[in-house]
């Protein structure tokens, strides 16, 4: 078995070759139709999201299906801190983090006294209980169903009040999220996930890391030994839950609006499915899973039986008939069936993910290379 050897000029590589990539995404997403700004913010923040639960499931093997409910609360804490104080993003995010941060340490300590599916169901239940006091309970701090909006006659105590009908504009240090055409939102987006990549890279190759892979890999012989593994788990699940906070401080901070629907199951199924097709406990992997499944919901979902008709149009008439009627099932409106299939093709012929098709092609060339 092949073992691959990382050394800090290696992982000092991958930090730099992986930040080139995300900064020139503006040019390289070009011919792919996806550069625009709010589809590459989405890049980044769910990129951020999945690395985050990355730690948790992919280094201790602990599998959540709640963690949309940190990003709420990160959402949630922003848009108050925009309220109330001010609209710097820098004093919100800090806030929404913090508090995503110690949530996660409640929900953890509730939820690491099991293991397996029976923890995967405590995090549900949790999460959706979450969502419901988002959605009902708790509509006078929630704005329930409408969702939590910046308005202008906002009481911010740290900023001048804004003019009547004015538009509440988040910054950085006076740097607008829609300066540079929309390139501004992602630049900072793009910084975070940059940051938040070397954060999980730095935890993977530390002692704490090697702990975690080890609850995953038999964490019943770890009991055996005498070690207590429940507080490095814990600390994970804690870690996660910050990176899932970020990651929803980031959305408010693009677009000033927290709402309940970002804290629903089908948030957290999704991060699963980003991190398993990008390649569980791979530190690129979520990221290029998460791209992609932006990229499919936000690209193929917009194209339509007229946008196949005008580029098949070269077909005979009798061909295109029967063709387009076919491939409509899979974009548009059934997108999801064209990530399905995906999805099941990797899991079947790359249960490593995207990563691991990545890692049979280099062998490959690697082994042609030494013949």
């Amino acid at each position: 078995m092949h073992i691959e050897k990382f050394t800090p000029k290696s992982d000092i590589m991958m930090v730099l070759i992986f930040s080139a990539v995300i900064l020139l995404m503006p040019i390289w997403l070009q011919p792919l139709g996806a550069a625009y700004p709010d589809l590459m913010q989405r890049f980044a923040i769910f990129g951020l999201f999945a690395i985050g639960f990355n730690i948790l499931f992919g280094q201790t093997g602990y599998l959540s299906f709640g963690h949309a409910a940190f990003i709420g609360v990160g959402s949630y804490t922003t848009v108050w801190i925009f309220k109330l104080f001010t609209l710097n993003i820098i004093p919100a995010m800090i806030a929404g983090v913090v508090l995503s941060g110690i949530f996660a340490l409640v929900i953890g300590f509730i939820c690491l006294r099991r293991t397996g599916i029976y923890f995967s169901i405590l995090t549900l239940a949790l999460a959706q209980m979450s969502y419901n006091l988002a959605y009902s309970v708790l509509t006078p701090i929630t704005m329930g169903e409408t969702g939590l909006q910046v308005e202008a006659s906002d009481p911010r105590a740290w900023e001048a009040p804004l003019a009547e009908g004015e538009v509440p504009r988040t910054h950085l240090f006076g740097l607008e999220m829609t300066d540079l055409g929309g390139l501004a939102g992602f630049y900072i987006c793009a910084a975070f996930l940059i940051l938040g990549f070397y954060v999980a890279l730095r935890i993977t190759r530390s002692p704490f890391g090697s702990m975690l892979r080890g609850i995953k890999t038999n964490n019943t012989r770890m009991a055996y030994t005498g070690l207590n593994a429940r507080p490095y788990a814990l600390a994970a699940f804690v870690i996660s839950g910050m990176y899932a906070g970020l990651a929803g401080s980031l959305m408010a901070a693009m677009d000033p609006l927290a709402g309940a629907e970002r804290m629903q199951w089908t948030a957290s199924g999704e991060v699963v499915l980003m991190t398993i097709l990008g390649g569980v406990g791979t530190l690129v992997g979520p990221v290029i899973g998460a791209a992609s499944i932006k990229y499919f919901e936000n690209i193929f979902s917009a194209i339509d039986g007229a946008v196949l008709s005008s580029a098949l149009d070269f077909l005979p008439e009798a061909v295109l008939n029967v063709i387009v009627p076919v491939l409509s099932l899979f974009v548009g409106k059934g997108w999801h069936l064209t990530l399905g299939l995906v999805f099941m093709l990797v899991v079947i012929f790359l249960p490593g993910g995207i990563m691991e098709g990545y890692r049979r092609i280099k062998a490959r060339f690697s082994k042609a290379d030494a013949e």
